[in-house]
């Protein structure tokens, strides 16, 4: 994925009043941060460096988890329009820069968060933004801890912000946000803690009577829940000069695994089954790794000889739909 050419030059403009020792300094101490389970007990981001620093080097990857995550539903709900959106823990907007892209039908936006300082950055990174929904959107501070009536929107994005809460103040927060909503979208690092909370966010979104539309293709307890196995997506994003600077890294991508839960109050259907798992492809033979609505997690093997489903298997990647709705074209 490539994030927004107005994205990347907002990014370099916001860096540029920061020392670059400074902000990779912040680098560092952010990345320790979010490798820690336990929650936290202040805020992550505490001062401008931090604000900016997480800006820089995080915003990419949580634009294109994001990006990634309300694509795959968009598949299942092709007809799916938002033109309002509620960003929860949005912080300097990377889920509003990925929904505006995929969603131009939207027209009103609103991002809250807990730190004052990363919804300033926001709103200046937006400002230079394309759609007019960005270039108007409401950035308001709030406490996540409180028990605000958020409102609803036609689409709740709650992403990376989960980990702040305590297990209790994430179900609530989880519950507010679906109120009034129509789909909500909650994203997590790719790790086995993140998981967990994915499935205690999902537990809350059917309570809320709101139907899975991805990634899974059932609403039953989840096969990997209690293995030693976690249900989680990676995405490739091409590093800017920019990123590759502050996080010291020579290679041009990345790659953010996470973890994800769509719900919607429309009972979309389901894609059949969704492969877990890098595929392995050999000549001749593809492996898939694919959870499925009735057998859990099963092995699923396709030959040359399968003709036009070896076709399609040869072309899915992991996180897809399969089998795919669409046959590969000759």
């Amino acid at each position: 994925m490539e994030l927004p050419v107005e994205l990347v030059e907002a990014l370099d403009r916001a860096c540029a009043g920061v020392p670059q020792r400074q902000l990779a300094t912040s680098v560092d101490r952010l990345i320790t941060r979010y490798r820690d389970p336990r929650p936290a007990s202040t805020p992550i981001l505490a001062s401008t460096a931090d604000v900016t620093a997480y800006a820089a080097y995080r915003m990419p990857a949580t634009w294109a988890a994001v990006r990634s995550a309300l694509e795959r539903f968009a598949e299942q709900a092709p007809g799916f329009r938002p033109k309002t959106l509620l960003d929860v823990g949005g912080g300097t907007g990377a889920a509003l820069w990925a929904a505006a892209e995929l969603f131009p039908s939207l027209a009103e936006a609103t991002v809250l968060d807990q730190v004052d300082e990363a919804l300033q950055l926001g709103r200046r990174l937006a400002d230079g933004a394309g759609a007019a929904a960005m270039r108007a959107a409401v950035w308001r501070r709030t406490s996540f801890a409180d028990q605000e009536v958020f409102g609803g929107a036609d689409l709740v994005t709650i992403s990376y912000v989960l980990s702040e809460l305590s297990e209790t103040e994430q179900a609530a927060l989880v519950a507010r946000s679906a109120e009034g909503a129509e789909v909500v979208t909650v994203i997590e690092p790719g790790t086995p803690d993140g998981h967990r909370r994915i499935l205690a966010a999902r537990d809350v979104l059917i309570e809320a009577d709101m139907t899975v539309v991805a990634p899974c293709p059932h609403q039953d307890v989840c096969p990997l829940a209690a293995g030693t196995d976690w249900c989680h997506f990676s995405t490739r994003i091409n590093r800017t000069s920019l990123h590759r600077r502050l996080k010291g890294g020579e290679l041009g991508h990345e790659d953010e695994k996470f973890s994800y839960v769509v719900a919607s109050r429309t009972a979309y259907q389901p894609a059949p089954g969704r492969i877990l798992r890098h595929p392995l492809k050999r000549k001749g033979l593809v492996t898939l790794q694919v959870c499925t609505p009735d057998d859990g997690v099963r092995q699923t093997l396709v030959s040359k000889r399968q003709g036009e489903a070896y076709r399609s298997a040869r072309d899915v990647e992991w996180g897809d739909a399969w089998p795919p709705s669409h046959p590969p074209a000759d």
